[in-house]
């Protein structure tokens, strides 16, 4: 078996690039289906984990997460490591930390119980944007314009119940241009960047946003890094927008959310950047310091 490890879940465009590129950088590696890795944590369980390095790209976000948990028992560094799954799969947990490092995000807040949740949309005024703490691709993302549409969804996630819904996370609705811009930071460094436009206010390209070549300039460079930074993400997306009414060092650019397990197939013909080729080199890279 090789030293490297893409491990999935299942096969996009996205990791067929990846494979594209591992394969044309010359480097041995295993394609890794998750649901079929079985981890023994006894004396046979090295010999279940060859790998000194792998990528996790797994499209389930609990899954990718034990999976990573089980594989850095044998002390395989995993990309991105099991605590940045936590922070970046979790919107609160991602804001949190944005939040200690005085980093700019939307004005954002958190309640507990549906009647808080209620009085705290109330003070910050409509409209107002509430978002499950965990998911993506824009799923279940409400705009709410006045205490009419608060009180309707409020009511369905309490009926609807789990530990999830019963967490309201709140955010202002910024009033960005018809787009955002999605910052991909590998090793540290912005290395491209794209706007994602819409007619839609969910400028998502799942969503059908259309993706454009977005110049890195200094801000967006420097936010980008910044934001990888707090949450110790070594490959990621960092999701800006560009708020009119906001003033700071980085032109008004404000963070959204920190993908860690991004997706790139849009991204490389519209930056001219190979993307799965710097994620591969950046793996070898750490591969070559493992077995040094």
């Amino acid at each position: 078996m090789a030293e490297l490890a893409v491990i999935y879940d299942r096969i996009r465009p996205d990791e067929k690039m990846l494979f594209e590129a591992l394969d044309e950088l010359g480097v041995p590696y295993d394609k890794v289906y998750a649901p079929q890795l079985k981890i023994t944590f006894d004396e046979t369980g090295a010999a279940q984990v060859p790998w000194k390095v792998a990528i996790e790209r797994c499209v389930s976000q609990s899954r990718g997460h034990a999976v990573t948990r089980a594989l850095e028992a044998f002390g395989v560094q995993v990309i991105n490591p099991s605590h940045v799954i936590e922070l970046c799969g979790d919107k609160l947990a991602t804001n949190s930390r944005l939040h200690a490092a005085g980093l700019p995000t939307p004005r954002t807040g958190v309640a507990f119980d549906g009647e808080a949740a209620l009085e705290l949309i109330e003070q910050m005024g409509y409209p107002v944007v509430l978002k499950p703490t965990v998911g993506s691709w824009g799923r279940m993302v409400s705009k709410l314009n006045d205490r009419d549409a608060a009180e309707a969804v409020i009511e369905h996630k309490e009926v609807l119940g789990g530990p999830l819904h019963g967490v309201f996370y709140v955010q202002e609705l910024v009033e960005k241009p018809d787009r955002d811009i999605r910052a991909f930071v590998v090793g540290g460094k912005c290395i491209g960047a794209i706007y994602r436009t819409s007619e839609h206010w969910i400028t998502n390209t799942a969503r059908g946003a259309k993706a454009s070549r977005c110049e890195v300039t200094p801000e967006v460079a420097d936010l980008a890094q910044r934001a990888a930074a707090a949450v110790d993400g070594q490959i990621v997306a960092i999701d800006l927008v560009e708020d009119p009414k906001r003033q700071n060092e980085w032109g008004g650019l404000v963070v959204i959310e920190i993908n860690h397990t991004m997706e790139f197939k849009n991204s490389v013909s519209t930056t001219g950047v190979n993307i799965p080729r710097l994620m591969g080199e950046y793996a070898i890279g750490l591969l070559s310091k493992a077995k040094a």
